[in-house]
């Protein structure tokens, strides 16, 4: 089977493309490198599995001498915190209607990376494939990025209608590991890791009682590799995270990481208001249910959240801070 990854070169994808490779799976990975990095795939280099483009997917012309059976579009514009609402909307768009395009012309099945954050504001928790998408008001601009995966589902959904596509939607909850971005795109933990490493103190925003679970890397392309090669994941969404009884606080993961560093030294905190970011709005919990991924597909996620940060941990000190 080939596939193609957008995004290869990036946290997720980097660690896709290692897996369908050790699978013996023909890899395209395609990447501008805005947010992904060369030494993510470094490893790859000369692997006759493995062909890496360098471009950008909102280039409709960057996948025309390319084929796949499946295309694994992970390549994405993130929450407008850490860029702007109109280009994560443009981008993400444009991206998309490339990719099904693509998928409609040859026949590709289409992965589709969505978000946790699709389920937005919803208060009943854990989430389910079924459970109701809550936005909060539409000023407020971090909504923007659920919004565009909203959006992104509901079409690729319509292609499977109207031209009929085959698809699996994929979202992900608190994904983290080995090759995570070291900015904030790479979520709380990297960041966390980043100041107990300087011995500075963490940033938590707002009081940091919000609650998420986090999903090690491996368990997530776990997921991923049964979406691919699992028949029961076409035309399916499917939850791809930790279990619900792993949900931990903003704070209590600040403090976690310092202890697994600094251990029996109280963690060095500080708290940024939440106006520091404009006119912002927080998710206070987000919590999977996976019971769908794991009888369908018999996913189980197997890294504790302490063993993944450990790895993680060990990894990032290796990595010069970006």
């Amino acid at each position: 089977m080939k596939v193609i990854i957008t995004g290869a070169a990036g946290f997720i994808g980097s660690n896709l493309a290692s897996r369908l490779v050790a699978s013996n799976f023909d890899v395209i990975g395609i990447d501008n490198l805005t947010y992904g990095n060369l030494r993510n795939i470094d490893h790859l280099k000369g692997n006759p599995k493995f062909n890496f483009v360098f471009g950008d997917i909102t280039n409709p012309f960057i996948l025309n001498t390319y084929h796949a059976d499946v295309i694994v579009h992970l390549a994405s514009q993130k929450i407008p915190r850490y860029s702007n609402a109109l280009r994560t909307l443009d981008e993400n768009n444009l991206m998309l209607r490339n990719i099904v395009r693509k998928c409609v012309s040859d026949q590709s099945r289409m992965l589709f990376a969505s978000t946790s954050d699709v389920y937005g504001k919803n208060p009943n928790v854990p989430f389910n494939e079924e459970s109701d998408l809550v936005m909060g008001p539409t000023k407020i601009k971090r909504w923007a990025y659920a919004l565009s995966k909203i959006f992104a589902e509901q079409y690729i959904i319509g292609c499977n209608d109207e031209y009929g596509i085959n698809y699996t939607i994929m979202r992900f909850f608190g994904s983290y590991g080995i090759n995570q971005n070291l900015t904030w795109w790479g979520g709380p933990q990297s960041v966390f890791i980043g100041k107990a490493l300087k011995r500075e103190p963490m940033e938590i925003h707002g009081d940091g009682q919000q609650t998420r679970t986090f999903t090690y890397v491996d368990d997530t392309v776990e997921g991923i590799f049964r979406c691919i090669t699992n028949e029961s994941a076409i035309n399916e969404i499917f939850n791809i995270g930790t279990e619900a009884s792993a949900e931990i606080s903003i704070s209590d993961l600040a403090a976690l990481i310092w202890n697994l560093i600094h251990p029996d030294e109280e963690p060095m905190l500080t708290f940024i208001p939440y106006e520091s970011f404009g006119r912002y709005e927080d998710v206070m919990r987000r919590v999977p249910d996976i019971e769908k991924i794991k009888s369908k597909l018999g996913y189980q996620p197997v890294v504790s959240l302490n063993n993944g940060l450990k790895r993680t941990i060990e990894w990032q000190k290796q990595i010069p801070a970006e």
